[in-house]
């Protein structure tokens, strides 16, 4: 009876420590895939320029070109806009309360 039982322990131990190597395995493969990833991407940031030349070249093609979207104004169409951005005159004048 205790042959039986040390036999089915045994088994038992077997087939658990072969679910653990296979999980070790499986977790061993994802990382060394991780590090070949990784390092390819190392090998893809070696070859590229530096960032700041492709900024200073991307400013210079933004601030070149005028946008498409806006019109192109010299100066105030209307005068009377500026008073708008430009603030009272006189602190009596201004009619407007800030709560």
């Amino acid at each position: 009876m205790q042959s039986e039982s040390s036999e089915q322990v045994r088994s038992v131990v077997a087939a658990a420590d072969t679910r653990g190597k296979h999980r070790i395995s499986a977790e061993l493969k994802r990382l060394e895939q991780e590090t070949r990833f990784l390092e390819e991407e190392l090998e893809l940031l070696d070859k590229m320029e530096k960032a700041s030349a492709a900024c200073k070249e991307l400013l210079s093609n933004v601030e070149t070109r005028p946008d498409p979207l806006l019109p192109v104004t010299h100066g105030p169409t209307n005068p009377y806009w500026d008073r708008w951005f430009e603030g009272a005159q006189d602190a009596s004048g201004c009619r407007c309360w800030i709560l």
